[in-house]
């Protein structure tokens, strides 16, 4: 009989669980799915929750007599606690991978999760700056000091490109390419895209470069972008960066890491850029992950049409 988590559980002499990871299993996601590392600590993380629930709700010790009305449970127990529809998929997705690395590597004689279904969890459509927040956000970065040449050179890069916040921080000197105007990413999966860049974009860079890194850079390294301690700035404080810059600005809308790059591919497709080469730009493997874009795009053709064309504002003046 094997333990339910191998090794990724044991007992304290208090009783209470104590989680490591199951190396076996996280190499499986890092080697095979080549998932990021963000993506396979939240994994791991759900794996964490599932078990606890298991062994103090279900008594189950035994890997072998997890089945599915188990996992059920555990479900019914997740949407008992109001978690989002989003947060839910998310677990069930870590949950049926792992039951399947199990099954596949014949710890378990069968898949208790290979028929759990999934909940269609609703896509909100993402946040969106306008062009003129962008230019007003980016128009309002002082560049007399070498973290500011920095905020303008990321900023600016971010909008150029639509990177991730991940794949922007983990920028290296050699990975930009300014006389070409292109820069070389690796994103998720380790998969490489050159992604061009703009004029400002390059101007902003090269100050930065020249006049503002060789100040912050307090040992020999190729990360791109430092904080004002010499190390590489990270994605928590680029991050909150970007929600501070856009509330100095008066933009009073819910920001998230990814604001910047949704932008940039919406006001890509407002520009007639063809669907297939915004995918390239942001590297998703799907098309449909990008046809998201299209979305926003025709909501803000709505909008735009409601607020301007003479007989849609008749209309909504007569239901005022």
């Amino acid at each position: 009989m094997r333990n339910l988590w191998g090794d990724l559980m044991r007992k304290e002499n208090n009783d209470e669980i104590t989680f490591y990871e199951f190396s076996d299993f996280r190499y499986h996601l890092q080697t095979d799915k080549r998932l990021s590392s963000n993506t396979i600590n939240a994994y791991m993380t759900d794996l964490k929750l599932y078990g606890e629930f298991l062994v103090k709700y279900q008594g189950i010790s035994d890997i072998t007599y997890v089945d599915e009305e188990h996992i059920n449970r555990y479900i019914a127990s997740l949407k008992r606690s109001n978690s989002s529809k989003q947060t839910i998929a998310r677990k069930i997705i870590a949950i049926k991978e792992f039951h399947k690395f199990l099954y596949n590597e014949k710890i378990c004689d069968r898949d208790p999760a290979k028929y759990i279904d999934m909940p269609k969890a609703s896509k909100p459509l993402p946040v969106v700056l306008t062009k003129e927040e962008i230019a007003r956000m980016i128009d309002s970065i002082k560049t007399d000091t070498p973290l500011g040449l920095r905020d303008k050179a990321m900023i600016e890069t971010l909008y150029a490109s639509g990177l991730r916040i991940s794949e922007l921080v983990n920028l290296k000197t050699t990975d930009i390419h300014l006389r070409e105007k292109y820069i070389v990413v690796i994103g998720k999966g380790n998969k490489e895209r050159m992604v061009p860049l703009g004029d400002m974009a390059v101007v902003a860079l090269r100050n930065y470069l020249e006049n503002g890194r060789p100040f912050l850079a307090k040992k020999m390294g190729g990360t791109l972008f430092y904080n004002y301690q010499g190390n590489q700035i990270s994605r928590q404080s680029l991050y909150k960066f970007i929600v501070k810059l856009a509330k100095d600005n008066g933009i009073n809308k819910e920001i998230s890491p990814h604001t910047i790059r949704h932008s940039f591919a919406t006001h890509l497709l407002e520009g007639g850029t063809d669907l297939r080469i915004v995918q390239e730009l942001l590297g998703h493997e799907d098309i449909s992950t990008t046809q998201i874009y299209t979305h926003i795009d025709r909501s803000r053709l709505k909008e735009m049409y409601e607020n301007t064309h003479p007989l849609a504002l008749k209309n909504k003046n007569n239901e005022e």
